[in-house]
């Protein structure tokens, strides 16, 4: 009975670390959004961060508050993605799960749309003939 109870225990070690492991993984991946974050915020040369990969950056009116503006969006996306990722450590066939899902795509959503229509349009050049 002993070594059945000890066999138990140390497979739901396993499934813990296991669990824990993606978690970890998972966090660094947000991690990396904090880090462009801040990579963007203290951006020394004068040029506006990028938002899309692969396309062409637009001309932009005062590039520090630009960058701080998507510092600010890279940091937040980051840390709301790590938190997303909590039901991680509820296991494989957990239902809340689907809350990570569904909540990193709604994320992903809302940081593109807070880019076009807020920080693009704020921050290009041309803006002031549009008003």
């Amino acid at each position: 009975m002993l070594e059945f109870r000890e066999m138990e225990m140390e497979v739901l070690r396993l499934k813990m670390e296991g669990r824990i492991i993606g978690f970890i993984i998972w966090c660094i991946a947000g991690g990396l959004f904090v880090c462009m974050g801040i990579y963007a915020r203290f951006f020394k040369r004068p040029m506006p961060m990028g938002f899309w990969a692969n396309a062409e950056m637009f001309e932009v009116t005062d590039i520090k508050k630009y960058n701080r503006a998507v510092s600010r969006l890279f940091c937040i996306f980051g840390i709301v993605f790590i938190a997303l990722g909590i039901p991680l450590l509820d296991g494989q066939n957990s239902a809340w799960i689907v809350l990570s899902i569904v909540g990193v795509m709604a994320e992903s959503i809302a940081a593109m749309a807070v880019y076009s229509l807020m920080i693009e349009k704020k921050y290009k050049k041309g803006r002031e003939n549009l008003q």
